[in-house]
């Protein structure tokens, strides 16, 4: 099976306890537009988040 995920945006943003109920409500609300919402913490930067972008 072939998986075809395409990044379509990546930003950093500040470091904040809640952002990740917005990336879940994010893939809860627009999967079925293939979209798909993702949050690591950035290796460099313990203060820094890194939100992704990806149509799959």
């Amino acid at each position: 099976m072939e998986s075809n995920i395409e990044v379509l945006s990546t930003v950093k943003v500040s470091k904040s306890l809640d952002i990740y109920k917005i990336v879940d409500s994010l893939n809860r609300t627009l999967k079925e537009k293939d979209l798909m919402f993702g949050l690591a913490l950035d290796e460099n930067d313990p203060e820094q988040m890194i939100f992704t972008i990806y149509r799959t």
